[in-house]
């Protein structure tokens, strides 16, 4: 065997070799940034899916004695004809013109809007409706100051018992 001529073999081998070993490395390295980059966006993605469902199943208690408030304003189409020219101004922005939660501003907000055309909603008493509506919460805002006005209040809270499916 002629040592000579067959050296320029084994550095051919050894630099095909080591091409091959620097692939797999780049392979290997590629893959564990892959893997890094979706664990990482899977831990994102479960973080807000968390956070909007703690958001979302926040239970609103209303003191018992304003949940027993009763309504002084009878609900007729004055009343509700009022309410309504209300909402349009105050609440259909967040809430949608049909209350379903799907206003304009309702994907600015960090809390999804309620749909007050539920079941669930128009089950809640109308004193219920009416604390909330005056006092707010989180991006829901206070109305006591913007429409100072109790007969008002309770007007949109006519309005809103219209909302049902």
């Amino acid at each position: 065997m002629n040592y000579v001529t067959s050296f320029p073999n084994y550095i051919t081998l050894f630099k095909l070799k080591h091409s091959i070993l620097v692939t797999i490395n780049l392979r290997i390295i590629a893959m564990k940034n892959k893997l890094i980059l979706a664990a990482s966006v899977l831990t994102v993605c479960t973080i807000s899916l968390a956070f909007t469902i703690n958001q979302q199943t926040k239970p609103w208690s209303v003191p018992e004695k304003n949940a027993k408030m009763a309504n002084p304003v009878k609900s007729n189409g004055e009343s509700i004809s009022a309410g309504k020219a209300l909402w349009n101004e105050h609440c259909s922005s967040c809430h949608g013109k049909k209350g379903l939660g799907d206003g304009s501003k309702a994907a600015q907000l960090k809390t999804q809007p309620q749909d007050l055309s539920t079941r669930a909603l128009q089950s809640q008493s109308d004193g219920s409706l009416y604390y909330k509506i005056s006092e707010g919460r989180d991006d829901m805002p206070s109305f006591k100051k913007k429409i100072p006005d109790p007969e008002d209040m309770w007007s949109i809270v006519n309005y809103i018992r219209t909302l049902k499916k």
